[in-house]
């Protein structure tokens, strides 16, 4: 298989409370600190935030792969990407996500089967399936 990208980030300091986040083409520099939920400031971006970011992104892409692969035309896309961070009774941290896309143009049993698809195609749900529950709540627009 052929290396389409790599994308290369480099964070120093103490990481999610308090680190700092580079890219190696500039595009990303972002400080990193605790959500206030967790105690922290609240005062830049955390991990969480990053990986609802980047899924959302890739699993829009994926919506409109598997739409045009089925000629469906949409009118239009959004997602809200929830990714939870949970402190289980072992002490071991966790994560599980919601992804909830809308589209446009189409029914509901239409939006259903184009997420379900979707969540097949899109890079960042093959990498989590089986590590995380995901679910998937799609909506006509």
């Amino acid at each position: 298989m052929a290396v389409s990208y790599t994308a290369v980030v480099d964070v120093d300091g103490e990481g999610r409370n308090g680190g700092h986040a580079v890219s190696s083409d500039g595009l990303l520099e972002t400080g990193l600190a605790l959500p206030k939920e967790l105690g922290g400031a609240g005062t830049a971006t955390n991990p969480e935030q990053l990986l609802a970011a980047g899924w959302a992104a890739c699993f829009l892409g994926a919506l409109r792969r598997a739409a045009s692969v089925r000629k469906v035309r949409l009118t239009s896309t959004t997602i809200t990407a929830e990714i939870t961070l949970t402190h289980g009774d072992d002490g071991e941290f966790s994560l599980s996500a919601v992804l909830a896309p809308v589209l446009g143009g189409v029914d509901q049993a239409t939006a259903e089967e184009l997420a379900h698809a979707a969540h097949q195609i899109c890079p960042y749900s093959k990498a989590t399936r089986g590590n995380i529950p995901v679910t998937l709540t799609a909506a006509a627009a």
